[in-house]
């Protein structure tokens, strides 16, 4: 019966927008063409955003959905809304705010033009947190209330801004100050949000900062603006973008529609593939059983290093890597979730391996996130956002010099997508599908670590820290 529900709800989206269903099941709310499926304010349209891609220099051109305040005239609400109404439903998009930048997201809004704050279940802020309008950078002083900055319940629940000194590699400078998990002006921000029943759960950049049950207040003046909040328990509604005068842009708008006893991760774990064993399957026995950590600490991601090391040496610095692990990867929703954060680094399989095949699936959860396998301790088979940085697929075995490293297609899905990479290895030879396309036809994988030997015989695999949020789950692997 709920199969059969989900397949109503997503026909009838497909209707509305015209597009198919994704492999999990999400419909797009944007065609890049015009506001097919939007309604209300007028002071909207679409725009072409020119991004120089890393890896290729090419300027790739992306149609995004923008406000534009210049066009807003008198009695217009702001308000852009979804003509169809959504009850529990799960909400993946990217956007960029200009410096000073404010907008919103309505939930539930069953007047498209009355303030969503009040009238709607809710607005979840966007705003440019570290904005001079809304931050004192200086005094490290907050302007506004922690109610009113961006993925806080407006008006209700606060938003988490703990975001200090705890990125690597000097990627705090790419967050906007003051604690935020949001990105500097410019720069372009992923987001999911999950409403479920009375449940509203916001992940920005790969953290998740916000979770909320509505049902805990009335919205009669309990919350913490002591002011009403009529439409608090909407059961249903629009959703919508709601424009404050600041030229804010939208892409990747996805939604998935659930039931209202979906539980997120329900869905994550796939049966193990007959021959295979599973590394990973969402339970915490798996991660304690068939993982440990690794450490940059006196240069021990080295296998050469390891290997010269005396079995007392590797074991105290085997305890510093483990502690690393358990402050930094972690299970969330049964995915496999690296922080990203200083302090963290690589996750190694308990085993080390000779000839396999694997399966692995992956998501980066941040917009130019990096990361990749490293295969017999070597890197690596590459992983990063090709769509918005790179222009060159993941997959590719990045680190060679003298054999292919660029993958020969793009096969990646948007940022907050699931992926599924199939490797193989045999000898020194390496093959990967991605997306079940193939982008690596039995190439060489050389020894990053001593180009004048070859790749180890036997190492172990490791899920790579580049310093940027990502999870992997259903991670299988069959010797060969």
């Amino acid at each position: 019966m709920k199969s059969g529900i989900f397949c109503i709800a997503a026909l009838a989206a497909c209707m509305a927008f015209g597009v198919e269903p994704d492999a999990e099941g999400f419909v797009s709310l944007f065609n890049g063409k015009d506001l097919t499926g939007w309604i209300g304010s007028k002071s909207y349209g679409v725009e072409t955003y020119k991004e120089k891609m890393a890896g290729t220099g090419e300027v790739k051109e992306f149609q995004v959905l923008a406000c534009q305040p210049e066009k807003r005239v008198k009695g217009d609400s702001g308000n852009l809304c979804t003509e169809k109404q959504y009850e529990n439903f799960i909400l993946r998009f990217e956007f960029c705010m200009p410096e000073n930048g404010n907008n919103g997201l309505g939930l539930r809004m069953t007047d498209i033009n009355a303030d969503a704050a009040y009238y709607g279940m809710c607005e979840l802020q966007l705003l440019d947190d570290g904005g001079s309008a809304y931050y004192d950078k200086k005094a490290k002083k907050d302007k506004l209330q922690p109610y009113q900055y961006t993925a806080s319940v407006y008006g209700i629940h606060p938003v988490k801004r703990d975001n200090v000194g705890k990125q690597i590699w000097g990627k705090d400078a790419n967050f906007t100050g003051g604690g935020s998990y949001l990105r500097r002006p410019g720069m372009w921000n992923y987001e999911e949000v999950r409403v479920i029943g009375s449940r509203i759960q916001v992940i920005l950049n790969g953290e998740l900062v916000q979770d909320f049950d509505v049902s805990t207040v009335k919205g009669d003046g309990d919350t913490m603006d002591h002011r009403k909040h009529p439409g608090l328990h909407n059961k249903k509604g629009h959703i919508g973008w709601l424009g404050h005068g600041s030229h804010v842009m939208w892409r990747n708008i996805r939604i998935k529609e659930v039931g209202a006893d979906y539980k997120v991760g329900s869905d994550t774990v796939k049966p193990c593939p007959e021959g295979f064993t599973a590394l990973y399957d969402g339970t915490e026995a798996s991660l304690k059983n068939n993982w440990k950590g690794v450490t940059t600490t006196e240069g021990f991601d080295n296998p050469k290093k390891r290997q010269a090391a005396t079995p007392e040496k590797r074991a105290a610095m085997q305890k510093i890597a483990d502690q690393q692990m358990a402050d930094h990867w972690h299970i969330r929703d049964g995915a496999l979730f690296f922080d990203g954060f200083k302090g963290g680094y690589s996750l190694a399989t308990a085993k080390d391996y000779k000839d396999f095949e694997m399966w692995v699936d992956w998501r980066t959860l941040s917009v130019q996130g990096d990361s990749g396998l490293y295969l017999r301790g070597s890197p690596q088979v590459q992983i990063w956002d090709a769509h918005n940085q790179w222009g060159i697929g993941s997959g590719g075995l990045y680190n060679n010099q003298k054999n292919p490293s660029k993958a020969l297609k793009i096969a990646d899905r948007n940022v907050g997508s699931w992926n599924t990479f199939y490797i193989k290895m045999v000898g020194e030879k390496v093959t990967v599908k991605l997306n079940g396309e193939l982008v690596v036809d039995n190439v060489t994988l050389e020894n990053y670590w001593d180009r004048k030997q070859p790749i180890f015989p036997i190492e172990q695999i490791e899920l790579q820290c580049h310093g940027d949020p990502l999870e992997f789950k259903n991670i299988f692997i069959k010797e060969l």
